[in-house]
Parts: structure tokens; C-alpha cells; sequence
């Protein structure tokens, strides 16, 4: 099946900025890497938000699962909401790193299997996980993404600050 089947119409042409279009996995590696870079920089306020903002529509909306330390509320919305979104998760992670992709899609949505090592900043623990994510694209730019984790335990397990105790006589 080719892009086109997928898509429901023909491949190629120009958007209304006269640019060409960009499938929405280009956009989304280009995401992951300014979103990484954003991380590994320490975020909120020691890193430009501009780079990850570039790949964001306006109306973005990041839809995350509840549980994990960095999903607050679940709902974020809009570049001011991603880049709070973003804050928090840089607070949770010290670096990411994608060792593994594969996609599947067209120009407007993307399904994205990441296989992703996260170090938490307050334990210094990795963890390697499963993430795959339903991703539409509009104009070129994130609109909506939803992930899905295989073992958010094992995410959440990482962050954990072990507290002493254990006691013994």
C-alpha cells in the first residue's frame, strides 16, 4: 500500500505557505531530537524551549497516562502547556536516548515504537522501555500525541528515591 492509499489523496504539492509538505515522521525526528537536547540540557530555564516549539502546533495537545512522575494532570495543552509539560519531565530524566524506532504512517499521523534509555536525575538509574506513540501532524507540527507505555512501573521504579530505613536490632 503507498502513501497515497493511506492518505486518501496524492502525495506532494505545496501547503498553503507555498512550502512542501513534510510527512509526520520527518517532524517527529526532528521533535525527538530538539526535544532530547532540550532534556539533556537541564530544561526550564537552562535551555531555549524555542527548538522544541518549532515542532508544536499551537493547539498541540499531549495526552499521557497517569502514574508517572512526570504526567501531572495527563492533559497538556498548547505551547505553553507542552513547555510546562517539558519542565517537569526534564526535572524527572537526565538524559534520553532512542536506541530503536520504527513507524508506521502517512503525512498526517504517525504510530512511532521507540525503544528509549531514560536516566532520572534523582536516583541516577536507567531504565530501557518500550514507548509507542499515536502522533497526528498538522502544517508540518505536533498536534496531538498519545503515548503508550509498555512497563510504567519499571519508569516510575526508576525515578523512586529510595528512603533508608530497614531498621534490624
Amino acid at each position: 500500500m503507498n502513501t497515497a492509499d493511506v492518505a486518501g489523496d496524492q502525495v506532494g504539492g505545496s501547503r498553503a505557505d507555498g512550502q512542501s509538505p513534510e510527512d509526520a515522521w520527518t517532524v517527529m525526528q526532528r521533535f525527538y531530537a530538539a526535544e532530547a537536547a532540550y532534556v539533556s540540557a537541564g530544561g526550564f530555564g537552562k535551555a531555549s524551549y524555542d527548538d522544541v516549539a518549532a515542532y508544536l502546533d499551537p493547539e498541540v495537545v499531549l495526552h499521557q497516562a497517569p502514574g508517572l512522575p512526570f504526567t501531572g494532570t495527563g492533559t497538556w495543552r498548547g505551547h505553553d502547556g507542552m513547555e510546562r509539560f517539558l519542565a517537569l519531565f526534564s526535572e524527572v530524566w537526565e538524559s534520553m536516548e532512542f536506541l530503536e524506532q520504527e513507524h508506521w504512517g502517512d503525512e498526517n499521523t504517525v504510530v512511532v515504537r521507540n525503544r528509549v534509555r531514560f536516566r532520572a536525575r534523582a536516583t541516577g538509574r536507567h531504565v530501557d522501555t518500550l514507548i509507542v506513540q499515536l502522533i497526528t501532524v498538522r502544517n508540518g507540527r505536533m498536534l496531538e500525541c498519545r503515548p503508550f507505555y509498555w512497563d510504567p512501573q519499571a519508569v516510575a521504579d526508576a525515578c523512586r528515591v529510595d528512603v533508608g530505613g530497614g531498621g534490624g536490632a
